[in-house]
């Protein structure tokens, strides 16, 4: 086999690792759940080779809006403590992702939109555009969406003043 191709038998073993991984991260956050005597589903799932695991709510969720604090700082927070979960019971650095009450989900979808408007004021200008700092999930979203749309960026800066510039074709 040469270097870059993986087999179908390690593509299930990657799938089955990251299947542990949400496992083993649903089991810490039910036991959050239960410390801080908040209501919610725990539903998990595998997207683009990272194990995905959502805290989702029956009712308005406003309690699970504690859980996301300001800006999703707390999100932030508990996604690298899950993370350290991971990590304590498999050994190996997991590349988790979080997601509660959809934030995650309203913010890819506003942060997509926000690299399309990048996108056409480079494109309408030739010139390059700076965004705001972001963290960088934040920034990975706008890199996608720029690539998406076939112009490239770089982020530039230092954490946590780091930002992307959508660069002209």
């Amino acid at each position: 086999m040469t270097e870059g191709t993986t087999s179908a038998a390690e593509g299930v073993d990657t799938l089955t690792r990251l299947e542990q991984e949400g496992e083993i991260a649903a089991d810490y956050l039910e036991g959050l759940l239960d410390i801080a005597d908040l209501d919610g589903d725990i539903d998990m799932d595998v997207e683009a080779d990272r194990a995905a695991v959502s805290i989702v709510s029956d009712a308005a969720g406003r309690d699970l809006q504690k859980l996301v604090g300001r800006d999703g700082e707390v999100l932030e927070a508990l996604q690298e403590l899950t993370r350290l979960a991971v990590h304590r019971e498999t050994g190996e650095r997991s590349r988790l992702m979080l997601d509660i009450a959809g934030f995650r989900a309203r913010k890819r979808a506003e942060l997509a939109e926000l690299g399309a408007k990048a996108v056409d004021e480079v494109r309408s200008s030739g010139e390059p555009v700076r965004l705001k700092p972001m963290t960088p999930f934040e920034r990975k979203v706008v890199h996608d969406a720029v690539a998406a749309a076939g112009l490239r960026s770089e982020s530039e800066g230092e954490e946590p003043q780091r930002f992307v510039v959508v660069l002209p074709a």
